[in-house]
């Protein structure tokens, strides 16, 4: 039996598809104008906000206060040559680096201080994060960490949709999803969405705009193996999902087979230290971890990854590429208790309580003690944590949850007792190019506090010893729908579709992929608040 089809009561002026952070603001700003909107969110109420529930808030900004605050002095001239010089833009790549520059322009006015005018503030300490390996990347701290994470971001902009004075003109339909869209005499006559809705029931809508906010397609592994770069190899055997469940690319199809182009579905914003979440949500749920960086970082057979070390902070899509050109199904981190306590962090709101509950004092004393309470977590609940009292006892048990017996134990002895010898001459002997890093690590003070000073790894004072398994984890997609500065869509042309918009990720955050190839780090969030911000005026005003 067909489904019964039933359509939403009127028309509106403007339909959003998905109800992420870049649907929020698209509907926040066109209430704000006087329009009748109508949400639709695959989900239910409380998914309200996608991704940006669970991130940990972080964003680049350019030339702001905080960065003043910290004495750091950012121009964008510096941050476009930074942004060019990991983007690696080609030749066509008209639109994605319109949006860089437009990125680089109004972060500070259209993100920063928007967001202020909520209430919400950032942390004082501005993150360096993406310095360069091979090349240079941030030449100065860019990323700026909400107080409070994302999801009270989040929940700051759903209040403000509740209490907003023209809340009656929005209409929130949950559970209910976009499977195709069409133009209703060429766009013109205002689009129409069909789709289906919790209990089977067909649904359609019909409104005089449409904006797609529907996220990228980093919730489909299959999909994104489908893209996975050429240039990296084949796609890992083992991949860990860290997007939202429902960015699938469904409405990504349902934009091409409406006339709209999709660009650089190849460029993926992934991280090498992925872990199994602890409480998935799904299968193939992954937890992205912010990696020690005093931990020796080893190939499945345990030695050490090289000939330049793995560090993180200074360039993400190079470890990740390293990991996939050598098909490694996995690596490993070795560490002790002490480096954990002082070093160790995971991403996302859940595994970051005193920043998103903003307990200051209890936040300040962690930063000073350390952080045994998530190291106590993940060990009794995430399977890729092992703790062992001495080395061979680790190896075995690194052995056992690995799967392959593929660790040559003398192996790895030698490259944890090479790396330990080195610390152990003293600084004015050190000539290693991790040690080197973790000493360039502790001038920036935001980072000195996070980082020992050169710690061995088998000294017995510091143990237990622990071993993560890492894995590939798939977070972000930098290329989708190809966007024109007023989050239009555009045709195989360039010519804007009429009244169908694309923001957020499902439009690579401006443009089919503002970031390029690479990225600066922090340009997710806020670009979904720039490009939704974008769709809205000129639906509103017509610029």
């Amino acid at each position: 039996m067909a489904p019964e089809m039933s359509s939403l009561h009127k028309r509106y002026d403007t339909l959003i598809a998905g109800g992420g952070l870049a649907g929020l603001v698209t509907a926040f700003e066109l209430l704000e104008a006087g329009q009748r909107v109508l949400l639709l969110e695959r989900g239910g109420d409380d998914t309200l906000g996608g991704l940006a529930l669970q991130a940990f808030g972080g964003m680049c900004l350019i030339e702001s206060p905080e960065q003043r605050f910290s004495r750091v002095r950012d121009s964008q001239a510096l941050a476009w040559a930074d942004w060019q010089r990991v983007a690696q833009f080609g030749d066509d790549d008209v639109w994605p680096r319109k949006w860089a520059q437009y990125y680089i322009e109004h972060c500070i006015t259209d993100v920063r201080d928007w967001l202020r005018g909520f209430g919400l503030r950032y942390l004082p300490a501005v993150q360096w994060v993406e310095r360069g390996e091979f090349r240079p990347g941030n030449s100065v701290p860019r990323y700026h960490v909400l107080w409070g994470t994302s999801r009270h971001m989040t929940h700051t902009l759903l209040d403000a949709l509740r209490q907003h004075p023209r809340s009656g003109n929005l209409t929130v339909a949950s559970r209910h999803e976009v499977r195709e869209i069409e133009p209703v005499a060429g766009g013109n006559g205002g689009w129409r969405c069909h789709g289906l809705r919790l209990d089977g029931t067909a649904f359609e809508a019909l409104g005089d705009r449409l904006v797609v906010t529907s996220g990228g397609i980093g919730g489909n592994l299959q999909r994104v193996r489908a893209n996975w770069p050429t240039k990296l190899g084949p796609p890992p055997a083992e991949l860990l999902s860290g997007s939202h469940l429902y960015a699938d690319g469904q409405l990504h199809d349902a934009v091409q087979r409406a006339g709209g182009q999709l660009t650089h579905l190849d460029a993926m914003w992934n991280y090498a230290a992925g872990v199994a979440y602890p409480s998935p949500h799904f299968e193939g749920h992954g937890l992205s971890l912010i990696p020690t960086r005093s931990a020796l970082w080893l190939d499945p057979t345990g030695r050490r990854v090289g000939p330049v070390p793995m560090v993180t902070g200074f360039d993400t899509y190079e470890m990740v590429a390293q990991i996939s050109r050598n098909g490694w199904p996995h690596t490993w981190q070795v560490l002790n208790r002490r480096i954990a306590r002082r070093e160790l962090a995971a991403s996302g709101d859940a595994h970051n309580p005193l920043v998103r509950d903003r307990r200051l004092l209890a936040f300040g004393w962690q930063m000073l003690s350390g952080r045994s309470p998530l190291i106590d977590e993940l060990l009794d609940t995430c399977p890729d944590f092992i703790q062992a009292p001495n080395l061979p006892e680790l190896i075995k048990r690194m052995d056992a949850i690995g799967g392959d017996r593929r660790i040559d134990a003398d192996l790895m002895a030698r490259e944890i007792g090479e790396y330990d010898a080195q610390i152990a001459r003293g600084r004015r002997l050190h000539n290693d190019d991790q040690l080197r890093r973790i000493a360039h690590l502790r001038q920036w003070s935001g980072d000195r506090l996070r980082t020992c000073k050169f710690q061995r790894i088998l000294d017995p004072a510091a143990g237990p010893l622990i071993a993560i398994r890492c894995r590939i984890l798939v977070r972000k997609s930098m290329g989708g729908i190809q966007t024109d500065l007023h989050s239009r869509v555009l045709d195989a042309a360039g010519a804007p579709i009429g009244g169908l918009y694309a923001a957020g990720e499902v439009a690579g955050f401006g443009g089919g992929g503002l970031n390029g190839q690479s990225s600066l780090e922090g340009t997710f969030l806020s670009g979904c608040i720039l490009t939704a911000r974008n769709a809205a005026r000129h639906i509103a005003h017509g610029r």
